[in-house]
């Protein structure tokens, strides 16, 4: 789906929740879409509040085989009943980590400039557990500043490629690009020992082709510090260059 025609579908969203800085989190999701090796995304609109979607894109049939309807009356709780018994307790400690972090240090005025990532698996229709990686970004808050309603963006990646569960949160900085100020995994992956958070925003932009120069702009640094960066990437994963590099993560789209 093209930015434009995401726009139109989510016009009434922006106007009701009165969050213009939406349309950058959602041009942010169509550039997730480079690390996929095909499109599978539904979107919700998720209420953590009472545990129901406000609303369901009917491409979730599609995806994982779920009734858009059904889920919007059953809400939550009907979703998580599909997720794999191995994965709760990782998810829920993923949940956790994430709400805690955010309470203690993000400010309140930043809250909304926030977009959460983490992922586990989900059994489909045809009875095979898929990967799904759910990014949400808070639309509203409560009396005490938590999220309580967000714009849901999930991506179904296929039954063979093993990932582990793990939890990032990124914040949308003064040049539309996002930052990441925090990661955790649940077991040892690839890149969650000795990869800063920096680091891991520079390996993301190389991923969508962004030079030293574009990257430095977007994350307020100079070109010598990404290059210096990159060097440090290379030598911390033991590979000889970007392009290898590029070319692993585009394999393991859920390490960054």
């Amino acid at each position: 789906m093209i930015i434009e025609n995401i726009k139109e579908v989510y016009e009434d969203i922006f106007a009701s929740y009165d969050k213009p800085s939406l349309e950058e989190h959602i041009k942010k999701f169509i550039e997730l879409d480079v690390y996929l090796p095909y499109n599978a995304t539904f979107f919700c609109i998720t209420n953590t509040q009472d545990l129901s979607f406000e609303f369901v894109s009917k491409n979730i049939e599609a995806c994982i085989g779920i009734n858009k309807h059904v889920l919007e009356e059953k809400g939550m709780r009907h979703l998580w009943s599909f997720m794999h018994p191995d994965d709760i307790d990782k998810w829920l400690q993923a949940l956790d980590g994430l709400m805690k972090f955010t309470l203690a240090e993000i400010p309140e005025e930043d809250r909304s400039l926030m977009s959460y990532t983490w992922n586990y698996r989900l059994k489909n229709h045809e009875g095979k557990y898929v990967n799904v990686i759910q990014n949400t970004t808070p639309l509203k808050f409560d009396e005490t500043n938590k999220p309580i309603i967000g714009l849901a963006h999930y991506t179904v990646l296929d039954s063979e490629i093993s990932l582990e569960v793990c939890a990032s949160a990124k914040r949308l900085n003064a040049n539309n690009e996002y930052e990441t100020v925090y990661f955790n995994t649940y077991s040892r992956k690839l890149l969650s020992e000795g990869i800063s958070n920096r680091e891991r925003d520079i390996i993301r932009l190389l991923v969508l082709n962004k030079t030293s120069k574009e990257i430095a702009n977007s994350l307020s640094i100079s070109p010598n510090t990404v290059d210096t960066h990159r060097r440090n990437i290379l030598k911390k994963l033991k590979i000889s260059s970007t392009g290898e590099l590029i070319g692993m993560l585009k394999m393991n789209q859920n390490l960054i």
